[in-house]
């Protein structure tokens, strides 16, 4: 009988979560955080630590952030698993339950310039892995495995791109042992009944990316007609409209204000048949002279200030019981009707007294 581990692992990859991260997205969002990084662990669950841009990224810039230490697993069932650069002999790689792959843990305290060319880059973080041979681990390098919680305990900023369809499972986690952390999710998880409590609560926010995305795929992943390509190299690529970087560290966006310069009307801004909000279709058209609770799409937390408005409990402004007690701080679906015709899903929001 197949185990509980070899269930979730069959299960993750029929959910194809293979989707690999670009440097140049990880530089750029990670640039509005480096003060946080200071004599800091940092942690990346990872399919193959020498395949991951994120352990590439940490490697590159281990001296200018000041890590004190950078640890990173590795999968068993990734298909990149040591495609890169195989660490052990072939007598040390045995046989395990799902792969035949061994995976391994890396991790780095000191990341110095090993070829003596004057500078401190990849090549010299290659050399490091070599010299000093990851340790084995006994388990598969789930996130959510004894050994990896270990190191999860140690971290103190985790930073990797979770699977989609474990994200929920992966941010309780994060929350269980509080921890800081920067990590890629699809934008609809605002919705989700165990995120969005944490973004009302401030425990939780976007950080400056969302929207468009490109990762690389495995060369198993079948070709789609819309946002699917191959490079000339024959690399496999897949992208999405509406990725997320999620993170409960500060940065300077979530705190501008967003600049209000429509006029409230009635007829323009309307009321939902079931909630004591009128409805606006756009975060730029948040009118400036209304202080009411409005419903605004879930987008808006791209631009939201915690200091300029601040999020309602939906259940608070039902107009009858059948909403009031429902679990969700949330209007979606046909609750978010005006005149019977639903909306998409909906944030309660209301601008702050400054």
């Amino acid at each position: 009988m197949a185990n509980k581990n070899e269930n979730l692992s069959a299960a993750k990859n029929a959910k194809k979560d293979e989707f690999y991260t670009q440097l140049v997205d990880i530089e750029n969002e990670l640039r509005h955080y480096k003060e946080h990084f200071k004599d800091k662990i940092v942690f990346c669950n990872c399919d193959d630590p020498y395949e991951s841009n994120f352990v590439k990224y940490f490697a590159m810039n281990f001296n200018a952030l000041g890590l004190k230490k950078l640890i990173a697993t590795c999968y068993t069932t990734s298909p990149v698993m040591y495609t890169q650069l195989t660490f052990f002999g072939e007598e040390e790689v045995i046989s395990v339950a799902y792969s035949g792959k061994k995976p391994y843990v890396i991790e780095i305290s000191e990341v110095t310039d090993e070829n003596g060319d004057g500078a401190v880059d990849l090549t010299d973080f290659e050399l490091i892995l070599k010299k000093n041979k990851p340790k084995i681990l006994k388990g598969d390098g789930d996130f959510r495995s004894a050994e990896c919680v270990e190191y999860l305990k140690e971290a103190d900023i985790v930073v990797t791109n979770p699977p989609f369809s474990l994200f929920r499972e992966y941010v309780a986690q994060l929350m269980e042992y509080d921890k800081k952390f920067i990590i890629i999710g699809n934008q609809n998880a605002i919705t989700y009944k165990e995120v969005f409590p944490l973004i009302k609560e401030n425990r939780l926010w976007l950080g400056f990316k969302c929207g468009d995305m490109a990762f690389t795929v495995p060369e198993s992943y079948e070709a789609r007609e819309t946002r699917f390509w191959v490079d000339e190299s024959g690399q496999k690529w897949r992208s999405f409209g509406n990725i997320c970087w999620y993170t409960n560290l500060d940065h300077s966006k979530r705190h501008e204000d967003l600049i209000l310069y429509k006029s409230y009307s009635e007829e323009e801004y309307p009321s939902y048949d079931n909630y004591n909000a009128i409805n606006v279709n756009k975060t730029a058209e948040i009118p400036y002279n209304y202080d009411g609770a409005m419903g605004v799409p879930i987008t808006f937390l791209d631009k939201y200030n915690p200091e300029q408005f601040e999020i309602l409990d939906a259940r608070e402004y039902a107009l009858f019981d059948k909403q009031k007690n429902k679990n969700t701080y949330l209007i979606k679906d046909a609750d978010s009707a005006i005149n019977g015709k639903p909306k998409y899903a909906r944030i309660l929001i209301r601008k702050k007294e400054k």
